[in-house]
């Protein structure tokens, strides 16, 4: 593609002649010097840790002669093509919709933003879509799911070049809508700059991404997540949220509000009453009924707790805007289930286990920890068992928070690995053992997840509820910068059919 066609929406300023860079040819855009070749432009992305401009030269010995910079480059040979732009990652977002032929503009797309719930709302808007004949791509946190194939994916939000990319596939495969996860990180590093969003969603806000490499200050974080607001048309949001005056005062939307049975105050366009828990065998679901300006409507999803309530409500809104009947949307979410996020594991085959209800959740910080233990507190089990850990070389605070909230809220805790990279596991437990302990809370530990796994099986009585927590939809671990395989699913499976051998 020429570059002048590439740059078409992008403001710059460059040195070399508008003839040359009319009669330019580019094949990809790469912002990883290790991919950059004689034909694709070198993008240099300001980041967190690293500034792209730093690798302009190694971009350049792999034969790249065209750049996109923020800053003139001295350190760049004369021959070297500079495409000076204010902000180089709203300009990657902007260049690489124009690469791969502006394929948002055949989708509808659906952004889910919040602190919490936007993996399951999405899927659950996904399973409806697609139940109600309009085929729906799902991007996020689990992957980019595409026709029932999924890619997996770095960040909740890809980087715009790998969303532009996805969005050509879906169309090329025949996908007219994709409900995605929005992060506020996706918004702040302007991955999303460009991208009209037919519907977008509010779940919920709460303190997180606060510090480090993320987000400065809580309302820089609220900000964000506002921000994709400006750029749909219709909004839905949780009228519960104590920041949803905050969130809708600058939307440009034509909005909707869900919520429970007046709890805000505010009369909602949607909302659930008479929410029950159910429990039958090995599954846990909430059942309720939903009021809508029109009639009411009762629901059945397999999946407990009422923040689910509230994934569901956005999403029976978002099926309202898309004109999918009801009972459509009744049948489809009583099916949906979400990888990793209150996914309900059954035992097979060990009888022993009848009675035990096991989950995998992602909670991986206090806030989703002390929600899942709160909801499994409500199906009242004889015993309630968390087994958890936290990610290395990232804030001790976080461990600390974990610690006291599972040892105030479980009756035993298995403390164990999760992601920890470069940091000594014993050095990460030892944090949350220590927090733990000024509970009164039993525990155990061990270094290594698979013993921690086993052991929880192993120990296991009828009426345990068993909470395995942080890994979720993942299916590897972060030890020594390297991913090694590891899916909890399949450990749960071995130990279980490793108890049954011995029995």
């Amino acid at each position: 593609m020429l570059l002048s066609k590439i740059l078409a929406d992008v403001e710059y300023k460059s040195d070399t002649p508008s003839e040359l860079i009319d009669s330019l040819e580019i094949s990809d855009i790469t912002y990883d010097s290790r991919r950059a070749t004689a034909d694709t432009m070198f993008v240099c992305l300001i980041g967190a840790v690293s500034d792209g401009h730093n690798y302009a030269a190694g971009a350049y010995d792999c034969g790249c002669r065209v750049f996109m910079v923020q800053r003139q480059l001295d350190t760049l040979a004369p021959d070297a093509v500079q495409i000076v732009t204010a902000d180089t990652r709203a300009a990657l977002a902007l260049a690489s919709a124009a690469l791969f032929g502006y394929p948002s503009r055949s989708l509808l797309i659906i952004g889910v933003t919040g602190t919490k719930g936007k993996t399951t709302t999405a899927a659950m808007i996904g399973s409806i879509l697609n139940a109600g004949g309009i085929n729906t791509a799902t991007i996020g946190t689990t992957g980019i799911v595409i026709n029932g194939e999924t890619t997996p994916t770095k960040n909740t939000t890809p980087e715009s070049y790998e969303l532009h990319k996805a969005f050509r596939k879906m169309v090329d495969s025949g996908v007219s809508c994709v409900a995605m996860e929005v992060s506020s990180q996706a918004i702040y590093m302007r991955r999303v700059v460009g991208i009209h969003f037919h519907i977008g969603v509010f779940t919920n806000l709460s303190r997180d991404h606060i510090g480090g490499v993320e987000h400065p200050t809580f309302e820089h974080y609220m900000m964000c997540k506002a921000e994709l607001f400006r750029q749909c048309r219709y909004g839905i949001f949780n009228a519960d949220d104590p920041h949803y005056t905050d969130m809708v005062k600058n939307a440009r939307s034509i909005n909707t509000t869900f919520g429970v049975n007046m709890r805000s105050g505010v009369r909602c366009d949607l909302a659930a009453r008479d929410i029950r828990s159910w429990h039958k065998g090995n599954l846990l679901g909430v059942s309720f009924v939903c009021r809508t300006l029109m009639r009411d409507c009762e629901y059945s999803l397999r999946m407990p707790g009422e923040f689910n309530v509230y994934n569901a409500l956005a999403a029976i809104a978002v099926a309202q805007r898309m004109n999918i009947s009801e009972r459509t949307v009744v049948d489809a979410l009583a099916k949906t289930t979400v990888r990793g996020r209150f996914e309900i594991v059954t035992p097979g085959a060990d009888s022993q286990l009848d009675d035990v209800v096991m989950i995998i959740d992602y909670a991986h910080n206090a806030v989703s920890m002390r929600a899942a233990l709160e909801t499994i507190r409500r199906y009242k089990p004889k015993r309630l068992v968390v087994l958890f850990g936290s990610v290395g070389g990232r804030t001790k605070q976080r461990r600390a928070e974990l610690g006291e909230v599972a040892g105030q809220l479980a009756d035993f805790c298995i403390i164990t690995s999760d992601n920890p990279d470069f940091e000594p596991p014993e050095d990460i437990i030892h944090d949350i053992e220590e927090s733990v302990k000024q509970t009164a809370c039993p525990y155990v530990t061990f270094v290594d997840r698979r013993d921690a796994v086993r052991y929880a099986i192993d120990h296991a009585l009828p009426g345990d509820l068993i909470l395995f927590a942080g890994k979720g939809h993942e299916q590897y671990q972060i030890i020594e910068g390297e991913y090694r395989h590891y899916d909890e699913r399949e450990e749960i499976a071995a130990a279980v059919t490793a108890r049954a051998a011995k029995i």
